[in-house]
């Protein structure tokens, strides 16, 4: 009986050799839903091939091999892996030259091989390939068409394979329910050794030391459900995992010899009681566990798109923010705290840390160069530093997602280390201009190339001897400036940085709190290399980039009154204070205090008309994060608004002047750009649909602007709020936006 939602028939005759778990499952999932006319099973069990045929699993029993081959318009090999070429040899006779051969097998080399031993060179329509699903259960009665549904299946076509042959092979996994992923034949070899060979050795190893323990029944008799999971695999079928250990032998072994040095570490730790390289195997360990979950589940900052989810975000007009809230902690003080706790001598313990995307792309590269770090855990960290020398080379490149201060902050810092690095990030971070920092650093005698444009991979080969430098800084930037004064630190001599306006100075700051003098003379900074920090507490605020949504969204709604608590009010960061004060918004700063360096304050916002000004330039670089959200105050504001002096805005995540004008005249604001910012009149705002370019500070600002519109607001390429603000729907929710998010 076919499937009422067949998809359309992909080829006629399909002949599954092996009805076991998967080629079983294979043949049911192709009948049951149309994929092909005829769906042929083969086995050399009579047994199982009469149960396939009385199951309907299969619409042909083939009695005869040959015949059914030499008929079949598809074969798929289901059978272990060292009897593929046994098969192989003896359908060969009989295969059309238009036959296209696959395989299920999980050793990719193997198969190769013997395809090569056989025809002299692996027939350009032989498809290896490989679904990553099955159960400790075998036979074809544990046959199921919905196996594969949500599974990945990997071919590993080669240079001389036929692509229409390659195409049908990935749709026909594709059409049961399968994504289809392309991988070399070694690398597939060697990954699999590591995610599915090794695990299942090691839990038959393991079962079978214990079982031969004396008091093996209390054992098994008081095992938890973690034993129970780590050796379910064990009740695989043996002789097909003798075949692959066998097949895939030189890549399991090297990964054996991994693990077992691993456990030799480990050991080491335990049995002479250093905490720290216990604490280090854990956190990273538990670190990685969950940055898979989140690969998986698709909330990771992976490098592979596929795994990004689609997020939307649906606004509703109307509505007035009110309450108490507090917003995440700071971003850029999050970033340094890791960057220092980690150089510094002795144990830094964080709290308030930002749990974004970001943030945690910084502690997973340090995690990744050998610092031991705890949590985070309601943004509580910890640090064990390994001093300012003691960082060691990463596995691999370090790959920093969307966050632009992670690659310029640790290019300055990788400059002076004494291996070679690689910094790399999403689509969105390949995007953005890199020899800003590369120029200086090239100027003090580090040795880094950029990628196509400028734009990231950064490459740094290590042990380069710096020299400092005195550096007048082109533009304002804060993250050039620490990025020279972090190489500063590795170098020989005072380095200077002299900014053309103030911009953040939280590197400074933060600097000083780790014991390392930093001399500040106006728009001067200095300081000498070779020094080394001290551990410290750290309490991050609340990021003020972050609360200015709210701020905003209270200045332009009336009937709304926000107190945003223990907000970082640093006086290079205040800018967005100053411009809401000058366009007539009542804004209270309250319980005024220091907590570890930084100035911070609750802040209060009542809704007041506001009024268009000429905004002025000395105020651009102090709040040139939050100009999104400033823009639709200015909509907002009775009169005209002018911005100038902001061209940086148009290399950010997305050029934020024109995705800003764009999405406003959406809207139907009125507004226009111009090279270094914008002119913006008080109009009214209806509905629409906004691209938000992937820039989580857009998204965020038009959500906001719902609060005024007259009609529904569609957000797309919203994933990227979780960089900054993982839980900003939630608080907007909370204090009274009608916003909700929708993901994919």
């Amino acid at each position: 009986m076919k499937d009422k939602h067949n998809v359309r028939c992909l080829t006629e005759r399909v002949l599954v050799i092996g009805l076991g778990l998967i080629g079983g499952s294979l043949a049911s999932a192709l009948r049951t839903r149309g994929i092909c006319r005829t769906v042929i099973g083969y086995d050399r069990d009579k047994d199982e091939l009469e149960t396939g045929l009385r199951l309907g699993i299969v619409d042909e029993a083939a009695a005869d091999l040959l015949a059914a081959a030499a008929q079949a318009d598809v074969i798929v090999l289901a059978v272990p892996v060292k009897a593929i070429e046994t098969v192989l040899a003896e359908i060969l006779p009989v295969l059309r030259t238009d036959t296209i051969l696959t395989d299920v097998g999980s050793v990719k080399g193997n198969v190769v091989r013997s395809a090569t031993r056989l025809f002299g060179c692996v027939p350009n329509r032989f498809i290896p390939g490989h679904p990553i699903a099955g159960s400790e259960k075998s036979g074809v009665a544990a046959a199921d068409a919905t196996l594969f549904e949500h599974h990945k299946v990997i071919i590993t076509p080669l240079p001389q394979s036929d692509s229409d042959a390659v195409t049908l092979i990935a749709r026909m996994w594709q059409a049961v329910g399968a994504q289809v992923l392309q991988m070399d034949v070694e690398r597939h070899d060697e990954v699999l050794a590591a995610t599915s060979h090794l695990p299942h050795l090691l839990a038959f190893s393991l079962v079978d030391t214990l079982a031969q323990e004396q008091d093996c029944n209390d054992i098994f008799r008081y095992a938890a459900g973690g034993f129970r999971d780590f050796t379910r695999v064990a009740a695989s079928d043996p002789t097909m995992w003798h075949d692959i250990g066998l097949a895939n032998k030189q890549a399991i072994l090297q990964k054996i010899d991994e693990f077992t040095a691993g456990v030799g570490r480990l050991r080491k730790a335990i049995e002479t009681e250093d905490s720290v390289a216990m604490l280090g195997i854990f956190t990273r360990a538990k670190a990685a566990r969950e940055h898979f979950s989140k690969i998986l589940s698709g909330s990771a900052y992976t490098q592979n798109n596929m795994m990004t989810k689609d997020t939307t975000f649906y606004a509703q007009p109307g509505g007035q923010v009110q309450g108490t809230i507090r917003a995440p902690g700071d971003k850029s003080i999050s970033h340094r705290s890791i960057m220092l706790g980690s150089l510094a001598d002795g144990v830094t313990e964080i709290t308030g840390f930002l749990e974004g995307e970001d943030s945690l792309a910084t502690l997973q590269a340090f995690r990744d160069m050998g610092v031991v770090i705890e949590g985070p855990h309601q943004g509580a960290v910890k640090i064990y530093g390994v001093g300012i020398n003691g960082l060691r080379q990463p596995p691999g490149p370090i790959y920093v997602g969307n966050s632009g201060t992670t690659i310029r902050l640790m290019s300055g810092l990788l400059a002076g280390q004494s291996f070679d690095s690689e910094l790399s990030g999403d689509a969105s971070l390949s995007k953005r201009p890199m020899e800003r920092v590369a120029k200086p650093l090239r100027l003090m005698g580090a040795q880094v190339e950029t990628g196509e444009n400028g734009c990231p991979p950064v490459k740094i080969k290590g042990g380069q001897a710096l020299k400092a430098i005195s550096y007048e800084m082109p533009m304002a930037s804060a993250q050039v400036k620490s990025c020279v004064m972090l190489a500063g630190l590795y170098a020989e001599g005072e380095t200077t940085v002299i900014e053309p306006a103030p911009t953040r100075d939280h590197t400074e700051r933060m600097l000083r709190g780790f014991g390392y003098p930093v001399d500040v003379d106006g728009n001067k900074v200095s300081l000498a290399g070779g020094g080394s920090l001290k551990a410290t507490k750290i309490d991050v605020p609340a990021d003020i980039s972050s609360s200015t949504f709210f701020m905003v969204a209270a200045a332009i709604c009336p009937g709304s009154d926000i107190t945003l608590e223990h907000v970082g009010i640093n006086p290079t960061r205040i800018g967005v204070i100053n411009i809401l004060r000058a366009m007539g918004s009542n804004l209270e700063l309250l319980n005024e205090r220091e907590v570890g360096g930084e100035p911070v304050a609750d802040i209060r916002i009542r809704y007041a008309p506001l009024k268009g000004i000429k905004i002025p330039e000395d105020q651009v670089p102090l709040a040139i994060d939050e100009f999104p959200a400033l823009f639709i105050a200015a909509v907002c504001a009775e009169g005209e608004t002018v911005l100038t002096g902001a061209e940086e805005l148009r290399v950010k995540e997305s050029d934020r002047i024109q995705a800003m004008v764009d999405g406003l005249k959406t809207l139907g604001a009125d507004i226009e750009g111009t090279p270094d910012g914008a002119i913006i009149r008080g109009s009214k705002m209806g509905g629409g649909v906004i691209e938000s370019h992937d820039d989580h500070r857009i998204a965020m600002s038009f959500t906001i602007a719902s609060l005024r519109a007259t009609g529904n607001i569609e957000i797309r390429e919203c994933a990227n709020v979780a960089t900054s603000f993982p839980n900003f729907i939630e608080l907007a929710q909370h204090v009274g936006i009608r916003v909700r998010k929708e993901e994919k």
